[in-house]
């Protein structure tokens, strides 16, 4: 049924059919509903009027009333001049000053009149003036109405047009006070009442006119929590779906395989946070519903150590596990880790990568049809048709955002029901963002370092700085350790200074005649990749010289020195990240980020962070408010955006958790959506999925 909300803007004064395209072209407005939606971005507070008397330069925008006693005009060169209005308030003069626009100007503000005249105050020749004022006829006016004003965003096309601000306020505040009936309230009262939120009604009017500080805010409130409400209602409905309709195979039995990894080949006692993790995957898998579980640790923590355990569980259960890695190095480093942990014991682990071919590839196909192979351990490969298991138990998924939706949906096509399974990420992911980019799936944080790891020095240099940086390299390669020096790109770029690989590869065999080097770069052949790779992680070579493409999983313990060159230009997450290849081992490891002398606010934020604080979720709740949840790592490039109007996942925490919290509710109280008390919600729900609104592309 349409609704008084859903009438064309065209009929609105001010709009008519140009303005109409114009405002659906630029702002995606359409309808009286779509207007209503679409919210200032400040506020300027005009509830006060100031005598002239009141006014100094160091005033931000004010306002005063006052009568215009005439006209001068003054010219500027040739067909220009500058018009100047005198006015007075009976407290003084002040002068308003326009320097185009003349024959508007004489138009529409008539000599004797009394206007409300708003600007910011500068003085010229010894008196106040305002430029280019926004000025309203007293007459006109409801003084008592006067509040905040609100700012709208608009384009310069639009600007261009004379749809300023000021125009779509005008347009706004015409469209209100046509809704003579209440707009429709989007949540029940026994949400709204308990938390103190106004109604739809009260902050759709107040977001767009609020007479004070108070009511924007109690509007931002509302509209905010409605947003945030809808999102977790959306990702928590799908998540407990998902539950209902997948079971989990039942793994409750602690066996031999377990016991005697855990009594005789730990490598070193489980942390508290090791231990709290283990448990909490245990309850999941032996709770008959299927596990969806998120392993948050920094780099170093022990992840795969735990992922180890969850697999042993599953092996003493009758069942096979597998862990996907995103490259054939990483599949390779895991194979090798989990080898070494297991020593001797009889748990046969096999590996299946696009390397593995031939006989060894068809002796591991016909291992996991039978049942022998316990673990696997793979890339991408093992989600292919020609890969069937015997009975899989569990998947281990690492480095989650390297893996699309669908990829892992072919997993669960691996077994009778879909196997348990454990996502695991280094990117440490701020608990707000989590619960919506992850909201399907329960969070476990590893946040404790195993014990006999120094925490990793971070220095900052500058470029100036590079003999004491290179006796510092020379001085630890020969103790016997390993350096990473880190460039952001590959090869010249005519629109940036940035030092580039291939010139500092060569710079650098100069500078280190007596080293060996290794290079490693994206626009490699995969084969030469891990040639150059396999020399590093050997020893063959003491400096690899790469870009980013080290950034995930590659553990060299006998390396203790990251060189990042240019580390302005890269993001705080991917700071972190290269800064967790070193420290893996017992010595002391270093940082280095370089850059110019010539650093933004922001940046300078960046590197005092980075070498602040080895803490993971502190630099990434940091990373979020200083870059926002669209740019953080991991997060753009699975297409993960938050299409929201006023909320903001960085700054509204608190809203976020409140709006979580009620959501939970509604889907324990109503999981099927069929609840005549919660229909309101579960119609809105489907209202705001069918105009296409991005939830967020949840795992």
């Amino acid at each position: 049924m349409p609704t008084i909300l859903d009438q064309d803007i065209m009929y609105l004064p001010g709009v008519g059919p140009q303005r109409k395209e114009l405002l659906n072209k630029e702002l995606g407005v359409k309808s009286w509903g779509d207007l209503l939606d679409y919210f200032p971005y400040k506020y300027v507070d005009r509830s006060r009027i100031y005598s002239i008397r009141e006014l100094s330069p160091d005033m931000p925008f004010v306002q005063i009333k006052a009568r215009i006693l005439s006209y001068e005009e003054f010219e500027m060169g040739p067909r220009k001049k500058r018009v100047v209005g005198h006015v007075s308030d009976g407290s003084g003069v002040a002068d308003l000053v326009w320097f185009s626009g003349a024959q508007y100007v004489y138009k529409t503000y008539k000599v004797g009149e009394e206007y409300i005249i708003f600007g910011k105050p500068t003085v010229y020749g010894g008196r106040f003036q305002f430029a280019h004022p926004d000025m309203d006829r007293v007459a006109e006016l409801q003084l008592s109405q006067m509040g905040m004003q609100p700012y709208y965003s608009t384009t310069e096309l639009m600007k261009k047009r004379g749809v300023t601000s000021r125009a779509l306020e005008k347009i706004v505040k015409a469209m209100l006070e046509r809704l003579s009936t209440p707009i429709e309230e989007t949540l029940p009262t026994f949400i709204t009442e308990p938390l103190h939120l106004v109604s739809r009604d009260v902050a759709m009017r107040c977001i767009h006119y609020p007479r004070n500080a108070k009511e924007m805010q109690d509007a931002r409130v509302r509209l905010k929590f409605e947003e945030l409400f809808y999102l977790q209602l959306n990702i928590l409905r799908y998540a407990s779906d998902n539950r209902r309709k997948y079971r989990g195979y039942v793994l409750n039995r602690v066996g031999a395989t377990f016991n005697t990894f855990y009594h005789d080949h730990l490598p070193f006692p489980l942390t508290g946070a090791q231990k709290r993790v283990m448990h909490e995957i245990q309850g999941d898998m032996k709770s008959g519903q299927q596990m969806n579980r998120l392993l948050q640790g920094d780099v170093g923590s022990g992840k795969t150590l735990v992922a180890l355990m969850a697999m042993l569980l599953a092996v003493d259960n009758g069942f096979q596990a597998c862990i996907m890695a995103p490259t054939e190095i990483l599949a390779e480093q895991h194979l090798t880790t989990i080898r070494d942990f297991l020593g001797d014991m009889d748990v046969r682990v096999e590996l299946l990568t696009g390397v593995v071919k031939g006989k060894r590839r068809r002796e591991v196909l016909e291992g996991l049809v039978s049942g022998d192979v316990k673990i696997l351990v793979g890339t991408h490969a093992v989600i292919e048709d020609t890969v069937q298991f015997a009975h899989l138990g569990l998947a281990v998924v690492d480095e989650q955002h390297r893996f699309g939706v669908a990829q892992r949906a072919k997993l669960w096509g691996k077994s009778d029901n879909p196997p348990h399974v454990l996502v695991m990420t280094a990117t440490p992911i701020p608990r707000t963002l989590a619960m919506t980019i992850y909201g399907d799936l329960d969070v476990s944080v590893i946040d404790e370092l195993p014990p006999g790891r120094k925490p990793i020095q971070t220095l900052h240099k500058y470029d100036t700085q590079t003999t004491s940086l290179y006796n510092g390299i020379r001085q630890q390669i020969k103790q016997g350790r390993q350096v990473y020096v880190v460039y952001p790109l590959i090869s010249e770029s005519e629109k940036s200074d940035l030092k580039n690989l291939e010139d500092g590869y060569e710079a650098l065999k100069d500078v280190f005649p007596e080293f060996r080097l290794s290079k490693v770069h994206g626009k490699m052949k995969p084969a030469e990749k891990e040639a150059e790779m396999q020399k590093f992680v050997s020893g063959e070579t003491q400096i690899l010289v790469a870009t980013t493409v080290i950034e995930v999983g590659v553990n060299v313990p006998n390396a203790s020195v990251m060189v990042i060159l240019d580390a302005q230009r890269f993001g705080l997450s991917q700071l972190h990240q290269l800064r967790g290849r070193v420290g893996r081992g017992a010595d002391q490891s270093y940082c280095i980020l370089v850059t110019g002398y010539k650093l933004s606010d922001i940046t300078r934020k960046r590197i005092d962070i980075m070498c602040d604080t080895n803490d993971g979720f502190r630099i990434a709740e940091a990373d979020l408010k200083l870059r926002g949840p669209g740019d953080l790592e991991g997060t753009q490039q699975s297409g993960i955006a938050f299409d929201l109007k006023i909320a903001d996942i960085a700054r509204d925490g608190q809203l976020v958790q409140m709006a979580r919290e009620e959501a939970q509710k509604i889907v324990e109280a109503d999981p099927t959506c069929t609840s005549p008390a919660y229909a309101m919600l579960w119609r809105r729900l489907r209202e705001l999925r069918d105009v296409n609104v991005n939830w967020a592309a949840i795992s």
